[in-house]
């Protein structure tokens, strides 16, 4: 019933991005390469526990319809030592992807990971589980805010890269919304995405990005969304930047944005009567439970500005998610509490003026003074925040009245802020003593620069190390720093400023897979056939867009046929370079049926299904 209510939806918008957008609309070039076909997308893992993990990937196949995929996982990059396979269904219900749950995996190990369609191998990812007990140690990496169209993922690259982590926290804005940016970058649609169709579109290019496709072959991923996976400063009934008028109810565009999410992330679905239902904790052993919050669609009220913030009845995750997180930080047995969310909670004022925004927990202050009383009233120690959202690093004290930024007492917990992997944020450093004269509970800003932290933790301290790279016009070609550390003991509640990074333990480290699947070269004719991703919407009323790849520049043509292969419209797409493309057909001529769409260049052709139901 809910795929039907959101097909119906999705019907009622029918076609519109497409009906709208230039018929030779190109995208941004990509760097494709045929033996990776039909994983283009890569593959992912998420959510780990300590005897199951999720495993992630797309198949892009020859053919309409089911398609089954084979999966394996073993204790080597040469699968010597199996431990798990299975065989999974994916449709274009669901995009094609592929999320497969696997359980009665041991704690803290590394396991490798692929899939097969027919003869061809996926990219062997790496995965860890979680550990159970006594641990000495762990560390995360933690990133936030990757606009594809701002810049090249650098950052993403340099932490995979340093083979250290157990897994990446991701604290939202991993895909973003609108057209636009900074870099030579262009998001496809190249629009602000509305309809589940263009969500799909823009998980798709990210997850063909090389460098994030590395990261999440690398390691585990636990991620919350935040406002740019559906809408800028999104609340659970609407966004500031959603035109109800020309756009559609908001209740469809977040059903979309939900729907696409989990389709294309590798995190266990949500509690069915619950599909908003993203919080969740973690357990990593008696060291930490990773508790990660919705402060963005859960039950968060539309932000507002003046003495309302300080409206006691007005909720930032609302009295379930509060409770919720009040008992698990009161029944944990770890010693740390890691609040894994989206928006800044440290106060951020402005001397005589107030909050300077009141999207963070400075606009919902009643709510965050609750957090802060579920806290104290049950004397809950060693609690740390992670921050993403505001495209810069931090590292605050969270103060109580009567803070002193000398001692750091009356300091109820403490917050790290990472930065962005790309988008756009002050590009330089020219208010921080200003801001920290205002607000002595912050310890260091850095406005300008783009990267992430690793969080590392023991049994006395909890350290983050700021990382940032020198550049991200240009896709490599960079150099990665370490700009500050600070840290909080166990049974403290502020920060300390470290003189050097925390040194990671040697049971992080292990063999990273292959950067290539274990396929040979293609033929010459399959470098001259297109590859079609999809079709979007499909079903359609008036028209839909293709989505695919050209891995030699050539002559394009695009025919509808009916299903027994006569040719009833044909599109001339013109000679298009080697790269990725986005084309919108009017099939408006054409009656509610099921029909075959044909892309052909270079004397080669491949084929999908589409259906018109208006």
């Amino acid at each position: 019933m809910r795929n039907l209510l959101l097909f119906c939806l999705l019907f009622w918008v029918g076609g519109r991005i497409f009906a709208q957008a230039n018929p030779d609309d190109v995208g941004s070039r990509s760097n494709l390469d045929e033996q990776y076909r039909p994983f283009y997308h890569g593959v992912a893992s998420g959510d780990p526990l300590p005897d199951a993990v999720i495993l992630w990937t797309r198949v892009t196949p020859d053919t309409t319809g089911p398609v089954s995929v084979d999966w394996e996982m073993a204790l080597d990059t040469s699968f010597a030592v199996p431990v798990k396979s299975g065989t999974a269904t994916t449709n274009d219900l669901i995009d094609y992807t592929v999320k497969i749950d696997v359980n009665g995996l041991q704690p803290a190990t590394w396991y490798y990971y692929r899939f097969r369609w027919q003869d061809r191998w996926s990219l062997i990812g790496r995965t860890r589980t979680a550990p159970v007990g006594d641990v000495d140690s762990l560390r995360f990496g933690v990133v936030s805010c990757a606009r594809y169209s701002s810049g090249y993922f650098n950052a993403y690259e340099a932490l995979a890269m340093r083979n250290d982590v157990a897994a990446v926290i991701h604290l939202g804005d991993y895909i973003y919304e609108k057209s636009g940016g900074s870099g030579d970058r262009k998001h496809e649609p190249d629009k602000e995405i509305i309809d589940l169709n263009d969500y799909r579109l823009r998980h798709s290019q990210y997850k063909l990005d090389p460098h994030l496709q590395c990261l999440h072959q690398m390691y585990p991923i636990i991620p919350v969304w935040d406002d740019h996976e559906s809408s800028n400063n999104s609340w659970t009934f609407g966004s500031p930047d959603h035109d109800t008028t020309n756009e559609g109810p908001w209740l469809a565009r977040r059903a979309n944005s939900i729907r696409a999410y989990f389709e294309w992330m590798p995190i266990r679905l949500p509690d069915l009567q619950d599909s908003l239902r993203i919080y969740r904790t973690l357990e990593y052993g008696e060291l930490v439970d990773l508790i990660m919050l919705d402060t963005r669609l859960a039950d968060r009220d539309e932000q507002v500005t003046g003495s309302a913030i300080d409206d006691s009845s007005r909720h930032m995750i609302g009295p379930v998610q509060l409770g919720w997180l009040a008992t698990e930080m009161d029944t944990s047995h770890a010693r740390w509490k890691v609040l894994g969310q989206q928006v800044m909670m440290a106060p951020l004022e402005i001397p005589f003026v107030g909050p300077v925004n009141p999207d963070q927990w400075d606009g919902y202050r009643a709510e965050r003074q609750r957090v802060y009383d579920s806290i104290l009233t049950k004397n809950i120690t060693d609690v740390v925040v992670l921050t993403g959202d505001i495209h810069s690093n931090w590292a605050n004290d969270l103060p109580l009245p009567g803070y002193d930024p000398s001692t750091g007492a009356n300091s109820v917990a403490v917050e790290f802020v990472t930065t962005s992997i790309t988008t756009e944020n002050t590009g330089v450093n020219f208010a921080n003593a200003i801001i920290q004269a205002a607000n002595q509970h912050i310890k260091y800003i850095n406005l300008a620069d783009h990267g992430f932290f690793v969080l590392d933790l023991n049994k006395t301290r909890a350290q983050a190390d700021y990382y940032i790279v020198s550049q991200i016009a240009t896709q490599g070609n960079y150099t990665t720093s370490r700009e500050e550390s600070w840290y909080v003991l166990d049974q403290e509640s502020h920060l300390r400023k470290a003189t050097a990074a925390a040194e990671a333990s040697s049971a992080m480290t292990a063999i990273a897979p292959p950067k290539k699947p274990d396929n040979p070269v293609g033929l010459e004719e399959d470098l001259a056939t297109p590859i079609l991703f999809g079709t979007y919407p499909n079903p359609f009323e008036v028209g839909f867009g293709i989505q695919y790849h050209l891995f030699q520049p050539g002559q394009v043509f695009f025919r509808l046929l009916d299903l027994d292969g006569r040719k009833l419209l044909e599109f001339d797409g013109g000679f298009q370079p080697e790269g990725l493309h986005l084309r919108g057909i009017d099939a408006s001529s054409l009656a509610r049926g099921m029909y075959l769409l044909e892309v052909e260049s270079g004397g080669h052709a491949v084929h999908s299904r589409v259906v018109k139901v208006n």
